[in-house]
């Protein structure tokens, strides 16, 4: 880019000295009007320098031009705690093919369904027969689309019997009955999530037991036999003494990113500790990072640990991983540093075959996780995306802040040596509890972020507020 002070300047000088040649032959009259010519030039001269000048060397500009996105509206849902807008929803929002189906609670804590063709603005919506207990943020609907088009949906688990059914044709959002899956280590579930394996089949994983003590299940559902069966009852093994939340992601090439943080109690205080395993043929087995092959099950013992983090660092539980286009694991999270006043958002990630951390300073407001139960917190749980440019990784992490006016904002980071990072706001409005979820097979597809968009509030301790149905939303936008 040619630098634009020096051009104006040098067409400035070039016109100083015509005028001057110019006087030499003009008459009086001539020279008033020359002389009023000259001001006039010199004058829009000096306005465009301060316009464009400020534009050219203003390095914050990018991070205040507001992007390109679109809002496809839904319908209006139950917004009194955060139960549809919570970030352990796998997943809320999930493409197959040409179309895209999303699940939530109404203001009865019916459950339902919709479906519509990607681009549209048309939903179909169906209210279907099942129903949670909206009253507990933790009871969350899941679903997703197996690879022949049948859609899978779990819902209303914290700590009890397995609610699961799937529809009765593909892509069809008629329900059948609530079934079993397995039938082994069912009765007392959490946190149900799916995950859709390069072939189609389906995870599905869930906690076995209360906050503190509970094991990892983990089911693989086979699509051509339309069969569920049980990979491992206890795959992560706390022991009698700890359980780990995870964030698990699959990568283009089918393989399975699961990370987790420890917690000894039901207090979220006593989370710790960062740890990572893979899994290269669809969760049959399991390694580290440098290939070395798990015993299983895994426990504290013989985990990978990709960040050392104490116990009462402020460290929040279920937040998101993601892959860059050659596998590489990054996993978005927060915790307080020793040396630090405030929590502050981080990114782990694997580059070289070691983990590295970076701190995303730019928080300045203080709070504690000290506690039980879902708690109403200044910050969301951040969303991870990665991508790959020019060599290079590039993370995209999700969040809602108080400090930003609880608006949709997104940092994007490229993991140079420069450090450099900006964050720009995809939605003004402020989402109240709202963390982010979005549609994982899409941005796998085609690189575009479909976000549930939804305002809900939430008060400490499952307690419930008086906040109205609040319109759901789908907010798109293309990096």
């Amino acid at each position: 880019m040619i630098p634009f002070r020096p051009v104006c300047l040098s067409i400035w000088h070039a016109r100083l000295m015509l005028s001057v040649r110019q006087v030499k032959q003009r008459s009086f009259p001539s020279l008033i009007l020359l002389g009023m010519r000259f001001l006039w030039i010199h004058a829009f001269q000096l306005i465009l320098l301060s316009i464009l000048g400020s534009v050219f060397t203003n390095t914050n500009v990018q991070a205040q031009v507001k992007p390109f996105t679109k809002i496809y509206p839904v319908a209006k849902a139950w917004s009194k705690n955060s139960i549809n807008a919570i970030i352990f929803r796998k997943n809320s929002l999930v493409t197959y093919k040409k179309h895209q189906y999303i699940a939530f609670y109404d203001e009865e804590g019916q459950v339902v369904l919709g479906k519509r063709r990607l681009g549209s603005e048309n939903w179909s919506l169906i209210t279907t027969s099942y129903s949670g207990n909206v009253k507990d943020a933790h009871n969350v609907i899941s679903i997703m689309v197996d690879g022949t088009g049948y859609l899978h949906v779990s819902w209303d688990h914290h700590n009890n019997p397995l609610n699961y059914c799937r529809s009765t044709k593909p892509e069809s959002l008629e329900l059948g009955p609530k079934m079993a899956m397995t039938g082994s280590q069912e009765s007392r579930v959490a946190y149900p999530e799916f995950y859709k394996l390069a072939n189609g089949n389906l995870l599905f994983t869930y906690r076995n037991g209360e906050s503190g003590k509970g094991n990892l299940i983990l089911n693989l559902y086979d699509c051509k036999q339309q069969k569920w069966t049980t990979l491992h009852d206890n795959l992560i093994n706390g022991e009698g003494q700890r359980n780990a939340y995870i964030q698990t992601t699959v990568d283009k090439k089918g393989v399975i990113h699961l990370s987790w943080v420890w917690r000894s109690s039901a207090d979220v205080s006593t989370n710790h500790n960062m740890c990572y395993a893979r899994s290269r043929d669809g969760g049959h087995t399991w390694e580290k990072s440098n290939g070395e092959r798990y015993t299983l099950p895994i426990t504290a013992g013989n985990a990978e640990v990709a960040a050392r983090i104490p116990p009462n660092s402020e460290l929040i539980n279920q937040t998101s991983m993601a892959t860059d286009d050659i596998g590489n694991p990054v996993i978005a999270t927060y915790w307080k540093e020793s040396a630090q006043d405030v929590p502050q958002y981080h990114l782990i990630y694997l580059q070289n075959d070691s983990w590295n951390v970076k701190i995303l300073p730019f928080r300045k407001t203080n709070f504690t996780l000290s506690g039980v139960g879902t708690k109403r917190i200044p910050v969301s749980r951040p969303q991870i995306l990665a991508s790959r440019y020019g060599g290079r990784s590039v993370f995209y992490m999700i969040f809602r802040d108080e400090e930003r006016k609880g608006k949709v904002s997104l940092l994007k980071v490229t993991n140079d040596q420069n450090n450099h990072w900006e964050i720009i706001d995809l939605f003004n409005e402020d989402m109240g509890a709202w963390e982010p979820t979005l549609d994982t097979e899409l941005w796998k597809k085609k690189k575009i972020v479909n976000l549930y968009l939804q305002k809900v509030e939430q008060a400490d301790l499952e307690g419930q507020t008086d906040f109205p149905p609040q319109m759901v939303n789908v907010l798109e936008w293309k990096p």
